[in-house]
């Protein structure tokens, strides 16, 4: 199951999950294989095919429940039926409700033994993002910043690049390449024009970009717009009609917000993005859209970056904004916390406990 799951990461499925699994007979793997993508074979089918024919009364180990649905692919408990595998093992249930223990009732059906639970546990936390956006319709949040060691993302200048070293900004595209959407707000893609784009070896990846924009008066000149891969300009409704008319012949995607309070609500952002399929948003900043996200308790997990240097000064631009917590008490703190080097910097991770 371990090796099931290393080959499971070598995927890029969304929205589909990452699945590896393993064919073994009389105690040797005769065949093994991962999902690469959407739209292509299965997991099970590679392995089924890597066997060459000979996994009659064979053992099965799985990171995934197999599908029994026809999708863009065909069943993949048929293949394992039609293989003659005399037993499987899954690492955990799918929570897709067009599985969701249908798999397994349909192998059992045929009398094949199936058990379940093996490293689920790991299992879980690969396709962390598939089973929240399954279980609750929303994509698992990230947020990401990259600061001084006192907490600061520009100087009183406005001053950003670059705060971090290379390895911590090479991580940060790596990040980018592995979610379906990155969100900025207003301020950060008028002042740095970012691309938002993700830079790895050769290989330039482009997630789904997200502006959220008070007003809706952005330049359509920005980098982000247009193709290639898609971006969204998320306002609330009282937004600037002829900016987002110039925005939307630009190329970008026109996204209209509910209201949390005076402002859009970046919950409803979420929930929007969730429906158009995206698993996982990663939020890169600034202060204010981080606060937004906080406030509405929408971020899973957090991963900042600290830079040994210190900028100063009451001017200079804070990672989090808003208005922050009252009292030490209902601040937000984090669980299972990682922490790891990048060069000279810091990296801390870990997911939102949010004060109950």
């Amino acid at each position: 199951m371990r090796r099931a799951l290393t080959l499971a990461r070598r995927g890029r499925t969304s929205p589909n999950p990452m699945v590896g699994a393993v064919v073994v007979k009389d105690g040797v793997v005769i065949g093994e294989g991962f999902h690469p993508k959407a739209g292509e074979p299965h997991a099970e089918v590679f392995a089924l095919d890597s066997a060459g024919g000979n996994s009659s009364g064979a053992t099965m180990y799985v990171t995934l429940e197999p599908c029994c649905h026809t999708g863009r692919t065909p069943p993949c408990t048929e293949a394992i039926i039609k293989a003659g595998i005399a037993r499987v093992y899954a690492a955990m249930a799918d929570p897709d409700p067009k599985v969701a223990g249908k798999g397994f009732a349909r192998l059992r059906q045929l009398g094949i033994e199936v058990e379940c639970g093996l490293l689920e546990p790991e299992a879980r936390l690969l396709n962390e993002a598939y089973v929240k956006h399954r279980e609750t319709g929303m994509p698992l949040v990230i947020l990401k910043s990259a600061m001084s060691l006192d907490g600061k993302i520009a100087s009183r200048t406005g001053d950003s690049k670059w705060i971090t070293g290379e390895r911590s900004r090479a991580f940060g595209h790596r990040l980018r390449r592995d979610v379906d959407a990155i969100v900025v707000g207003a301020n950060t893609a008028r002042v740095d024009d970012p691309r938002l784009t993700a830079r790895v070896g050769s290989r330039t990846y482009y997630p789904t970009r997200v502006v959220v924009s008070e007003s809706g008066d952005l330049p359509a000149s920005l980098v982000l717009i247009g193709p290639p891969g898609e971006s969204i300009i998320a306002v609330p409704k009282r937004a600037n009609s002829e900016s987002l008319r110039k925005l939307e012949q630009a190329g970008a995607r026109i996204l209209t917000l509910k209201d949390y309070g005076e402002r859009a609500s970046i919950a409803d952002l979420m929930r929007q993005l969730g429906e158009l399929g995206h698993l996982s948003v990663l939020i890169e900043g600034g202060g204010e859209i981080a606060a937004s996200a906080l406030e509405e308790k929408v971020v899973d997990k957090v991963i900042f970056f600290y830079a040994p240097r210190i900028i100063g000064g009451r001017g200079a631009v804070s990672a989090i904004g808003g208005l922050g917590a009252e009292d030490i008490a209902s601040s937000i703190t984090l669980d299972r916390v990682k922490v790891r080097r990048f060069g000279g910097d810091i990296a801390v991770e870990g997911y939102v406990v949010y004060p109950s």
